[in-house]
């Protein structure tokens, strides 16, 4: 299992120096490689770099305890798929122009992605992931709120309505059953730059903040920000607008 993890993460990352990993002191040669890094507990020689929309992030500490102090324990424990942006690759090539696609997030964004996204490694002994760009939901910068949250790409951040509300236009939505997860309506409240062409141009978005949508069902990913439900839902997904 281990000898199948490092030929995976090896095919994912470029490292720097010209060997893979450190060599030991040798009686023939009296020689030896500096260290700077560990990979799953081997040393490495220089920094993990990831390579293509690879992004290197490490992950926010486990919550072990409520906001109101109870303390959780074993599988109660909240594993947030969040965390720091290290490193990233250079980007995609796009397969027709060759262009390559940059990757909208910077070392120190903090990012949300799919709780089953990523490939996990513990570099340097702590938890890291390794995702793709399109795996983004969010980046925030510090603490994330509605306010420092932005989304990426083509995608579109929906505040799901969990109950009777009423547009502009005084129709009334009602609440839809189950929960908000099956909820196929709601309140744009971010808006992505757009799906980059290959031409390396931004293609323009079909919807802007403060339009009601409907997107497809069980299209999107749950997110919650404070005590509310949010939806990041890709561009092509969203069938309509009023």
């Amino acid at each position: 299992m281990k000898l199948t993890l490092v030929g995976t993460l090896l095919v994912l990352l470029a490292l720097e120096g010209s060997d893979a990993f450190c060599s030991t002191k040798s009686a023939f040669t009296r020689t030896s490689t500096q260290c700077d890094a560990t990979l799953e507990g081997r040393k490495t020689v220089g920094d993990l770099k990831p390579t293509n929309d690879f992004i290197l992030v490490k992950k926010a500490r486990v919550q072990e305890q409520t906001d109101s102090g109870i303390l959780l324990a074993g599988s109660a424990k909240i594993v947030k798929t969040e965390g720091t942006v290290v490193s990233t690759g250079p980007g995609k090539t796009h397969p027709e122009s060759g262009s390559v696609i940059p990757i909208p997030v910077v070392e120190g964004d903090g990012v949300v992605y799919g709780k089953y996204d990523g490939v996990e490694v513990t570099y340097n002994g702590e938890k890291h992931a390794l995702i793709r760009d399109d795996n983004i939901m969010v980046k925030f910068d510090g603490e994330l709120t509605l306010d420092t949250a932005d989304v990426v790409g083509d995608k579109v951040l929906v505040h799901v309505q969990t109950g009777d509300e009423e547009t502009d236009g005084g129709l009334v939505i009602g609440k839809s059953s189950g929960s908000a997860a099956q909820q196929t309506t709601g309140t744009v409240v971010k808006v992505g730059p757009g799906k980059i062409s290959s031409s390396g141009n931004l293609l323009p978005m079909d919807v802007e903040v403060g339009d009601t949508v409907k997107f497809r069902d069980f299209s999107g990913t749950e997110l919650e920000i404070g005590t509310e439900e949010y939806r990041v839902v890709e561009m092509v997904h969203i069938l309509a607008k009023f």
